[in-house]
């Protein structure tokens, strides 16, 4: 755990980051526009993408222009509208998505008028005939006439440009000032307004402002419910029509505690009860159900002619909307970057009647630190620990576990949890640990290469990079196994070689046998002019250790016969090698002066196995193993050569020569071995008669033995010169 604290201490960084971002102490600016993209895609998958006819658009488009004329119509056409709409197709409300801000004069009313006040001064006839006229030629007042008594909503906007001056009436606020007052509210507030004619708002019935809120891409994805003037509270066109549709009931703010904000709206009528969530800004998200023309459309002109069928229109909501060129209200939203602006209240109005607007609650916030404190922090403390595939599917089952639970809350209870921040910290978390494997441990590796891979082969290098902390140079004592190998006769074979020559000779053989080594686990200690010693065990533990020395030694005999027809060929000679192997406990570690030092082994086994090497000559054998090594291998099957006492040691020591493993050894040689045993058992005990004649059967069967004919001559020398009663049968060597 400790070696790992660094990255630990890092990714509890990253949580504590986008905790703060959570809680709102600053703000990462790349998480409101993530969030806003996932939104998008959210809505974008899950939207139904079918037709509403509940709600109808009446469109002023070109062909109402052409046949009807050029907008603005004059207000008797659309009082003839309104009547046809209300009176002849029964449409339960109509929404006006235009403002009706300048007087008619289409109607040459005035014009009546000036004459009568200046060229006929008064005239009685004139201006009892003018009087006749009047109601009939004040547009505004036909169209006033028209709306009141009609389920008409009339639309305005709002303004906060830095000349946004007041134009026309406001309709009578929802909630009068300080209505909210002790609440958390932060209700858009609005400088100026472009409102209706004084005598067309006090007609209608109701009216509501068409602003939708337009986020930092300029898109549009919620509208505010209500909105703040002059201290009135004002509904929106969306809900003044819902309200219009179910008896204009008293609309009610909704409190989840009494001292939180408002997170919804109530409207009651028509018995039927509609709660509308809005955030902390009162917006209510758009619910859009598809890409432009969700909704029915119908021509103006079709309505005014009376060729639309009845059945189109009956029962109908009815928003009169423009997509003439020219006049079309178009907004940037997440389902198309050119959206008539009256679908954006059609959505709404649908939304709000079938309950789907999607809630985004005050335990918001609360959620957002959660899933980052749990999800956060388990990828913080568990990615250091595992590999970078296991990384790899933790972090994707994660980012998979997060979307869907998000999605199901979305499609079940229209609920929007955070989403960016979680995502981006769980992708963060898995970029950083990544990255710090990359470089961090990678250096970490090269720092190992440098101190052991000219030692340890590269796969212990890369297993000893995974936990460097388990691996030192500093000097211990542990037990191990060493081996020595030496050229037989390599004087009289450098002599025979130009230096050329020698230098690729042993090149070839020194890699061929070093490879042996690696492929084994092995660590290469040093090459001793044409000797080689090697050990195994450290760095990388090794309980196999003896295991792998003796099949190493082997495994280099068997190189050496490999190589011995390539050599013949170059007119190379054939080499022949001694290996001496011993377990036991060394002291291994990095060692040597300020000017030069190796990782090696020492102590009295390195000593010994060294000595098993110089003896092998002695004896006519490729391989001599300790007592310790023979002792670690119940496996394999052993020749013991001889018990000898080596220059510096008192104590004897039995020396082996492996033979193979269990079951592969040729059925001869186990026949040799059993005559082998008898001959020692009887050398030992100097009964030289039974020794001898067992040696000659063995030397008639290998004549080539150096092991049978150097005991033939203890066996003579002996039984001339008898070593008494008290001999151990131990040979002890003077040299090294």
């Amino acid at each position: 755990m400790k070696k790992h604290f660094s990255r630990f201490l890092l990714g509890a960084l990253c949580v504590i980051a986008f905790l703060g971002h959570a809680g709102r102490l600053w703000e990462i600016p790349l998480v409101p526009v993530l969030d806003a993209y996932l939104y998008d895609a959210r809505l974008r998958l899950t939207m139904p993408d079918t037709v509403d006819d509940r709600v109808v658009v009446v469109d002023i488009d070109e062909k109402s222009l052409a046949e009807i004329g050029r907008w603005p119509w004059g207000r008797n056409t659309l009082a003839t509208l309104v009547k046809r709409l209300v009176d002849d197709y029964k449409v339960s409300v109509v929404g006006f998505d235009v403002v009706f801000a300048e007087p008619d004069e289409s109607s040459g009313l005035g014009i009546l008028e000036d004459i009568g006040r200046r060229q006929l001064r008064g005239e009685p006839g004139y201006q009892k005939v003018l009087s006749g006229l009047r109601s009939s030629l004040d547009y505004d007042q036909v169209f006033a006439d028209t709306l009141r008594g009609r389920p008409v909503v009339l639309g305005y906007y709002f303004s906060n440009l830095v000349n946004a001056g007041q134009s026309g009436a406001l309709p009578v606020p929802v909630f009068a000032a300080g209505s909210f007052q002790g609440r958390p509210e932060q209700v858009v507030s609005w400088k100026g307004f472009g409102g209706n004619l004084a005598v067309l708002q006090n007609a209608a019935l109701s009216a509501g402002h068409f602003n939708p809120l337009v986020d930092f891409d300029g898109n549009s994805r919620r509208v505010p419910m209500i909105v703040e003037y002059g201290g009135a509270y004002y509904e929106s066109l969306s809900l003044a029509v819902v309200r219009t549709l179910l008896g204009q009931t008293k609309l009610q703010p909704g409190y989840p505690d009494q001292v939180g904000g408002m997170e919804w709206l109530e409207v009651q009528g028509a018995g039927r009860q509609i709660t509308i969530p809005v955030d902390e800004a009162v917006a209510a998200l758009i619910p859009y159900r598809g890409r432009e023309r969700s909704f029915p459309y119908i021509s103006a002109a079709d309505v005014l002619k009376g060729r639309v069928d009845k059945s189109q229109l009956d029962g109908r909501i009815v928003l009169l909307g423009t997509t003439a060129p020219g006049l079309m209200d178009l907004r940037a939203t997440p389902v198309g970057a050119t959206y008539p602006g009256v679908e954006v209240h059609a959505n709404l109005i649908a939304g709000i009647l079938d309950g789907t607007i999607k809630e985004k609650p005050g335990f918001i916030m609360g959620v957002d630190v959660l899933q980052l404190i749990f999800f956060g922090g388990l990828l913080a403390f568990i990615l250091p620990l595992i590999s970078p595939i296991r990384a790899s599917i933790l972090t994707a089952a994660v980012l998979f576990t997060i979307v869907a639970i998000n999605l199901s809350l979305w499609s079940s209870a229209n609920l929007v949890l955070p989403l960016a921040s979680v995502l981006l910290l769980s992708v963060l978390l898995f970029g950083v640990n990544m990255s710090w494997g990359y470089f961090v441990e990678t250096r970490t590796k090269r720092q190992f290469t440098e101190l052991f891979g000219q030692y340890v082969p590269p796969e212990l290098v890369d297993e000893m990079a995974r936990d460097p902390e388990a691996y030192t140079m500093a000097g211990r004592n542990v037990e191990l196994t060493v081996l020595f190998s030496d050229v037989r006769g390599f004087t009289t074979i450098s002599e025979g070689l130009d230096p050329q020559e020698l230098s690729q000779l042993m090149n070839e053989y020194l890699g061929s046998m070093t490879e042996v080594i690696r492929k084994n686990r092995g660590t290469l200690d040093k090459y001793i002019g044409d000797a080689i010693m090697a050990f195994w065990g450290a760095p990388v533990a090794d309980p196999e250790h003896a295991r792998h020395a003796v099949l190493t030694a082997m495994a280099m005999q068997k190189e050496l016969k490999a190589l011995a027809e390539p050599f013949r060929a170059r007119g190379w000679p054939a080499l022949h090698i001694g290996v001496g192997v011993n377990t036991g406990m060394m002291t291994v570690g990095d060692m040597g002066s300020p000017v030069r030092k190796a990782y090696t082994v020492m102590g009295d086994a390195v000593n010994l196995g060294s000595r098993l090497e110089s003896i092998t000559k002695q004896y006519g054998v490729g391989i001599i193993v300790g007592p310790q090594t023979r002792a670690r291998l119940g496996d394999m099957v052993f020749r013991e050569l001889d018990k000898v006492r080596v220059k510096g040691k008192d104590e004897p020591v039995a020396m082996f020569e492996p033979l193979g493993m269990t079951g592969e050894v040729p059925a001869e040689v186990l026949e040799q071995l059993t005559l082998w045993k008898q001959a020692l058992r009887f050398y030992r005990a100097q009964d030289w008669e039974q020794a001898e004649l067992q040696l000659l059967n063995l030397l008639r069967q290998a004549p080539e033995s150096r092991l049978y004919q150097l005991y033939l001559e203890r066996v003579a020398l002996l039984r001339k010169n008898p070593p008494g009663a008290d001999w151990d049968g131990v040979t002890t060597f003077e040299t090294k």
